[in-house]
């Protein structure tokens, strides 16, 4: 396996930011890793790339220790912070150059290397330009080609997209998506639709304990609790809606129209049919919400305390 995180625990005085946490990553994953604020995330992610100890536990990289083989760890991993580190000073090439000889990279490598990661990058049209003359999505591009230019197997990605407006998170998305054929993917976020439309897996951080670790599409259909969004000519009586056989909740959304969520494996469809025909009521639409991720992500966040 690429990375292997084994009972990892990091204490900041009593507190523990993360709490025996253990999982891995396979070659060719992309995986999300999801918490919210405070959860642990980034902790986890400066040991795993040797930035922190810990307090106890271990990570692998590619079987490697990262306290004991921390130089050689980092060799083998490509890291961009949530806070994207660069020396605006710097030109594109020049930064990447720099980053390249830290990595132990020859001259003649960076020759090599260094367009091939401006084209990879999409850098191409800024390449000649200081860091500082850089849009946001730019410098995210340029955090990316100095993650990537000593060619790590293992990339680490803490919420790459931040700050970045609607197009840019697409252009992203799609290198993020290239570049992972060959590698281990391991990135947070708090954009529950990248981790839909880029990741096979997700990993869930709450107090800093794992409390989810599945395919997206198992944790998809681990949600029984359905919901209906039914549209009335008119508002309707809200107690005959909640008396209906199924219903846990409803709320109104606006004139006519409610969100019924459903006691756990309970079909409200046919109910609200006949609940509509008996009143005499003229039903407009009827759709059934597909499960989604935030409601998933929300139900594994919001207990008081995991144990």
């Amino acid at each position: 396996m690429s990375l292997h995180v084994s009972n990892l625990t990091k204490c900041y005085g009593q507190q523990k930011a993360v709490n025996h946490a253990s999982f891995f990553v396979e070659k060719g994953e992309i995986v999300g890793f999801l918490g919210p604020n405070g959860a642990g995330k980034s902790t986890t992610m400066r040991i795993a790339t040797g930035y922190l100890p810990p307090t106890s536990g271990t990570v692998y990289v590619k079987g490697l220790d990262v306290t004991t083989r921390s130089l050689q760890v980092r060799k083998l991993i490509g890291y961009l912070p949530e806070h994207n580190p660069l020396y605006l000073d710097m030109y594109v090439h020049e930064y990447l150059h720099f980053i390249g000889r830290v990595f132990g990279m020859s001259n003649a490598q960076l020759k090599k290397r260094i367009p091939e990661i401006v084209l990879q990058c999409g850098l191409l049209p800024e390449q000649n330009k200081k860091i500082e003359a850089l849009s946001k999505g730019y410098r995210q591009r340029v955090g990316l080609a100095q993650a990537l230019i000593h060619n790590p197997e293992v990339l680490i990605l803490d919420e790459p997209t931040t700050g970045l407006d609607p197009n840019q998170i697409l252009e992203i998305r799609k290198l993020i998506q290239e570049i992972s054929t060959d590698k281990t993917v391991i990135f947070s976020t708090h954009i529950l639709q990248e981790v839909q439309a880029l990741c096979n897996r997700v990993i869930v951080i709450n107090q800093g304990k794992i409390v989810a670790d599945d395919k997206v599409t198992n944790l998809l259909g681990k949600q029984k609790q359905l919901q209906v969004v039914v549209e009335f000519e008119n508002d309707v009586n809200e107690n005959d809606l909640q008396a209906l056989p199924g219903v846990e909740q409803i709320s109104r959304l606006k004139t006519g129209v409610y969100r019924l969520t459903a006691k756990e494996g309970a079909d409200l469809r046919p109910h609200v049919f006949r609940f509509a025909a008996d009143k005499n009521l003229s039903l407009v639409g009827l759709r059934q919400e597909e499960n989604s991720l935030e409601d998933i992500f929300r139900s594994l966040t919001t207990t008081a305390e995991v144990k």
